[in-house]
């Protein structure tokens, strides 16, 4: 009920916040986190020796907080996707780069249980077995959510292609790899990344897909709004708490 909500505010065209979360695996932390701040969290293994098990727990505990969690996969591997999508709210697949591999993750993320030569009657032609296979399936995953990370120039050159495919609910920028993929590795605010930002969030808009970019810090986080971004995803749970306590003690010591 919490992923259909929220495909509802994407489809109205509003905007949705939320975060990476990469450490926090202890239910309990939920608490701390204030009403009316996240919509959705991303849990993500990346970076860290965690396994996405590990935050199963606190995927619970955001529900009971009415928090949307999705979870970013290691690979893409439409195999992968289905298995988070049948324990997560959703998935975020990462370097996605062509209309091909999208509607073949996209599948398996929101055409369960389909495989093998029905599915692919279903990609092609939009054909189920019946009406009531195609009425189960539409039931079956109205309250999951697929991402497609656009996260490379190929990606965004066939990003129209990549957002006409049903199931693809929003896209999402990765700047890191995308600033590595273009040859200025970690320029959050060059032009060039910010007018392939733009790009990415009119293409989206034009085929009614949400777009956004992940930032650090709330100056550029800002930025992609005033852009149009509409799946805004702030910062990350370690770097939450060093902007905090940064803050708090950077003024406790000023006395």
């Amino acid at each position: 009920m919490l992923v259909k909500k929220l495909k509802e505010k994407l489809v109205r065209g509003e905007t949705v916040y939320g975060s990476l979360f990469q450490h926090a695996v202890v239910p309990a932390m939920v608490e701390s986190i204030p009403e009316n701040s996240l919509d959705f969290v991303i849990v993500t293994p990346e970076h860290t020796t965690l396994d996405l098990a590990e935050f199963l727990p606190l995927r619970y505990a955001l529900q009971s907080k009415g928090i949307v969690c999705l979870a970013r996969t290691h690979s893409r591997d439409a195999a992968d996707v289905a298995r988070v999508c049948d324990t997560f709210d959703g998935v975020v697949v990462p370097y996605v780069e062509t209309y091909e591999e999208a509607q073949q993750l996209a599948a398996a993320a929101v055409y369960r249980p389909l495989k093998g030569i029905v599915l692919e009657k279903a990609l092609k032609e939009g054909k189920f077995v019946n009406q009531k296979t195609a009425d189960y399936i539409e039931k079956k995953n109205e309250n999951t959510l697929f991402i497609p990370m656009i996260e490379s120039v190929p990606g965004i050159e066939n990003l129209e292609k990549i957002c006409s495919i049903p199931g693809v609910h929003a896209v999402f920028v990765g700047p890191g790899d995308l600033t590595t993929n273009m040859g200025i590795p970690g320029e959050y605010d060059n032009p060039e990344l910010i007018a392939a930002i733009q790009k990415v969030i009119d293409v989206a808009n034009g085929q009614h897909v949400a777009a956004g970019c992940w930032f650090g810090t709330t100056q550029q986080a800002l930025r992609t709004i005033r852009q149009g971004a509409r799946l805004v995803v702030y910062a990350n749970d370690g770097l939450m708490l060093t902007h905090a306590m940064q803050s708090a003690f950077g003024e406790l010591r000023k006395g």
